[in-house]
């Protein structure tokens, strides 16, 4: 099958807000429309949509998740929208993001309205699929090929709904990160981009940060739940920079000046994209030692890890990334070799074989 496809990508979450999965939907669509297929992108949006090829469905409400606040759109006008677009649209293949979530996702499931590729993104511990188990795993049946984005998310998804599953990593735009001019700076500098809640361990960050000498700045990018009292705490501290949000060229921009980049996260970490992002920018990874950032690093071989929550080792880990100049070059080197293993093309490649694989077998 050689002809162009048209693919219906779905994303439970507001794409003008920076995620995660919101990323991956998006790069992907890119690379797919790159390739000459008509792939869009449908999901809620507060604003205007990022991107020509988005598909609004409404506004989104901020609701629990996975430990985590979620920019969801479960109520009955999103999904009404969501059915008049799939049935308007006529996709070849739809291509659902976390398809149990409440909202265009798991509307898209249940109308069915073309062969269904699904990826699961979340790890750890999931209540809804706790409660829920029996309707989800009905459910799940309804999907054509499923993939989880690392073990843990795998663990996850079998031990509550069964079923077969394709193990497919992330993807990050290396090129496009790679051409990004780097943000210039004359110090030494830390940077830290990540929703502001407990699990992303901002604050142990700010806790190690105060270990670190007067020539070094800290760059904080994002904002959430506890920018105001982090903010208000470090407000004496000139070397603490709050960035607010920012753009995915500013992003790639600071990823690329900076020396360090740091995931201090407490745990729900399915995969590191952030950490590839920063591998593909030569920029030294130094992270918590979570099963989800072991999908993507290694200590001491193209990062170095530390144990969750603790304020000494991740001080200490920032200082040696700084100060011993030939480590820090070896693990921007290794790096930036592990990222290519990352590649969106390849990720790409993978799922449009999948595609033509269900759009063969629904017609055949």
């Amino acid at each position: 099958m050689n002809r162009p496809l048209r693919v219906g990508l779905v994303c439970p979450y507001s794409l003008t807000i920076p995620g995660g999965v919101q990323m991956q939907v998006l790069a992907l669509a890119h690379e797919l429309r790159a390739r000459g297929h008509e792939a869009r992108v449908l999901g809620p949006c507060d604003g205007p949509p990022p991107e020509s090829f988005v598909t609004p469905l409404g506004n989104s409400l901020p609701l629990s998740a996975n430990g985590s606040i979620a920019p969801l759109a479960p109520d009955p006008s999103a999904a009404f929208r969501t059915i008049r677009v799939l049935n308007d649209e006529a996709f070849d293949v739809l291509h659902v993001h976390e398809p149990l979530a409440p909202g265009p996702t798991l509307t898209a499931v249940l109308t069915r309205s073309a062969p269904i590729v699904a990826t699961f993104h979340a790890a750890g511990q999931s209540k809804s699929y706790q409660i829920l188990k029996g309707p989800l795993s009905r459910i799940v049946k309804r999907i054509d090929h499923k993939v989880v984005v690392s073990k843990d998310a795998l663990a996850l998804a079998q031990s509550h709904l069964g079923g077969d599953y394709e193990v497919l990593f992330n993807g990050v735009d290396i090129s496009q990160i790679q051409a990004i001019d780097p943000m210039a700076t004359d110090r030494s500098t830390i940077f830290f981009c990540g929703r502001h809640e407990d699990r992303k361990g901002l604050r142990i960050l700010i806790d190690a940060f105060e270990q670190m000498p007067a020539d070094v700045d800290l760059w904080i990018g994002s904002d959430g739940p506890d920018t105001a009292a982090l903010l208000s705490r470090t407000s004496g501290d000139q070397r603490i920079h709050w960035l607010g949000r920012i753009t995915e060229e500013d992003k790639f921009a600071r990823l690329r000046g900076a020396d360090v980049f740091c995931a201090p996260s407490l745990g729900g970490e399915s995969f590191g994209v952030v950490l590839i992002e920063a591998m593909a920018a030569e920029t030294t990874v130094v992270a918590s030692a979570l099963d989800g950032y072991r999908n993507v690093a290694t200590d001491n071989v193209d990062s170095i890890l530390t144990p969750p929550g603790s304020v000494d080792a991740l001080a200490g880990a920032l200082r040696r990334a700084l100060d011993d100049r030939k480590l820090a070059e070896r693990l921007r080197k290794a790096g930036a070799l592990r990222a290519a293993d990352f590649a969106m093309s390849t990720l790409a490649d993978r799922y449009v074989e999948i595609y033509q694989e269900l759009i063969f077998t629904s017609t055949s």
